[in-house]
């Protein structure tokens, strides 16, 4: 029966309604369905912590066999073999960044985790299937080419070694040897897609680490049987890379084959998961390649700073990429599949928490990488790689670029949570944008600094990208998202940034008070580094407790929950 109108003459009482029972029902409903969500967002931000520790688990298993493959590499074979093996390699992991890890990543695996969210599994492994056959024909169609076009390839990185006697074409070779490694690398990096949804991060994190067994192993054991039969010997890293990348493939196939995703690929391009991840895609691979022209731009421009340049700046890259594998890459492999599933279930506000959550760890660790770099560079380069040919020249230089390309190493921490944000909504078209925006940065710095400070300036220009980049990825993702927790953020930061700080004045006290000169015994070399890190871990962990950072009982206490369960019962 409709309403009746009030009468003129009726009166209005200014007095409020009391609520209907079923009113007050609805209201204590809605609340209680607000407060089951807010309990499941943070015990689901509890678990990410606890999945980033097991991928750091494996990751740092993983940097560890790598900081021996880099050992055994700057020990046993000369800087212009190292120079040439790193531009080498360079080539197929760029593109495996390119075609694999970034396009799955950020493209396919937040469609599967919405087909998986929204269909069911079947259709999640249908969609799997059909990627996976879409992904042999470019895999092998790409490993094809790069063989072919070797030389052109090695001219486009790096044109400068040229002028280096026999070293373009000593390049050529390795490229071609090592070239395929980037369809092994590409069928592994669909299997942590479809892993990674399932919340199995045990074996997309140590897999990994095969390939630096495999590295060690071969560097170790072939040079010198290449080197009697003619061949050189820095292709024993070449048969390194392409038997470790096999090797993590097949370490996949027994967990693959537990959630029913090892069944043969498909060749089904109609389905309509392929499409929405080839739309992805495509911004995704224009943002990543641009982001990758930063690194053929750098290896042109190191590749006329004479010999070592390219293997000093690779060597402090990869350091730099120790903590932030640790860690940084870690949280975000742990956070996109939650990010994705919140994005997919529309819950903007807990999709910001766990981005604000996410952030600020990779803050306190960022933060802390960044100090340890700064403050320690030389102690740390004198004690992990000065051996064999690694001389305290090649030691010194690679020292200036660890602390030229330490410093952005917090910006980095911080653009992989909000890349990670952006592919999680389905915004691909952001990130290509900043992407730009970013080499044109790159390019400016590389030319003003490089013919001052040579490779020290290619490394200075990393940083001061990566901060730009940073910069313009928060800014814009103020229209995307209505609470960002700035505040939560920037308190955070202040106190990761102080304990960040004592560290690294206590830690290059403590080096330089122990430092030897260049003809000392090797064991009185590596002092000033082992008591510096562990002077300065210790500060930082100490004034961190002070400080009350919540970031510090987050990252330690699943890992001293673990410990204390396998602790046998008195």
């Amino acid at each position: 029966m409709p309403s009746t109108p009030d009468r003129p003459d009726s009166p209005k009482s200014d007095a409020p309604t009391e609520p209907s029972a079923s009113e007050l029902s609805a209201k204590a409903g809605d609340a209680a369905k607000a407060g089951d969500a807010a309990k499941a967002g943070d015990e689901e931000r509890k678990k990410i912590t606890g999945r980033a520790g097991v991928v750091a688990a494996g990751t740092l298993a993983s940097r560890i066999l790598g900081l021996g493959r880099d050992i055994a590499l700057a020990a046993i074979f000369s800087r212009s073999a190292t120079d040439a093996f790193f531009v080498a390699f360079t080539i197929p992991n760029a593109l495996r960044q390119l075609l694999a890890e970034g396009a799955v990543q950020n493209a396919i695996l937040p469609v599967l985790a919405q087909t998986k969210e929204r269909d069911g599994d079947a259709a999640a492994q249908r969609f799997y299937g059909a990627m996976r056959g879409l992904s042999l024909v470019i895999l092998l169609a790409v490993s094809a080419l790069g063989v072919v076009f070797a030389p052109e390839l090695v001219d486009l990185f790096a044109s400068g070694f040229r002028d280096q006697p026999g070293q373009f074409e000593r390049t050529v070779e390795l490229t071609r040897w090592v070239f395929p490694y980037i369809f092994f690398m590409g069928t592994a990096a669909l299997g942590v897609a479809a892993l990674n949804t399932h919340r199995r991060f045990v074996v997309t994190s140590f897999a990994p680490a095969l390939l630096n067994v495999a590295f060690i192993a071969f560097a170790l054991l072939l040079p010198g049987w290449l080197g009697a039969r003619g061949y050189d010997q820095v292709l024993a890293m070449a048969f390194g890379a392409l038997v470790g990348g096999a090797l993590q493939v097949i370490a996949q196939w027994p967990s693959l084959r537990a959630i029913g995703y090892f069944g043969r690929p498909s060749f089904d391009f109609a389905n309509p998961g392929v499409r929405e991840a080839l739309r992805r895609m495509g911004p995704t691979l224009f943002g990543i390649g641009v982001y990758y022209i930063d690194v053929v731009v750098a290896r042109r421009f190191l590749s006329e700073l004479g010999v070592g340049a390219q293997s000093y700046f690779a060597w402090a890259l990869r350091l730099c990429d120790f903590p932030q594998g640790i860690f940084v890459m870690a949280l975000q492999s742990a956070m996109l599949p939650s990010l994705s599933l919140l994005a997919a279930r529309k819950d903007m506000l807990e999709l910001s928490k766990t981005f604000a959550y996410g952030l600020r760890l990779a803050l306190f660790v960022g933060l802390g990488a960044t100090a340890l770099f700064v403050a320690l560079a030389e102690p740390l380069v004198v004690l992990i790689l000065q051996r064999g040919e690694f001389d305290a020249v090649a030691a010194r230089e690679t020292a200036n670029a660890l602390m030229a390309q330490g410093l952005g190493i917090w910006m980095v921490a911080c653009t992989r949570q909000l890349v990670a944000v952006y592919f999680a909504l389905g915004d691909t078209r952001t990130p290509v944008i900043v992407a730009a925006c970013d080499f044109c940065c790159f390019v400016v710095l590389a030319l003003l600094f490089k013919g001052s400070l040579g490779h020290v300036g290619i490394s200075l220009a990393v940083a001061g990208a990566s901060g730009a980049q940073m910069i313009l990825l928060w800014v814009l993702l103020k229209s995307r998202l209505d609470h960002l927790h700035t505040r939560d953020i920037l308190g955070s930061a202040a106190k990761s940034l102080l304990a960040a700080a004592a560290a690294g004045a206590t830690g290059l006290f403590a080096a330089r008070a122990l430092q030897a000169g260049e003809g000392g015994h090797w064991l009185a070399r590596m002092l000033p580094g082992v008591v510096g890190a562990s002077i300065f871990g210790a500060t930082f962990l100490v004034t961190a407790k002070l400080l009350k950072s919540e970031e510090l009982s987050a990252i330690g206490g699943p890992l001293l929950r673990r410990l204390a369960r396998r602790r046998p019962a008195a």
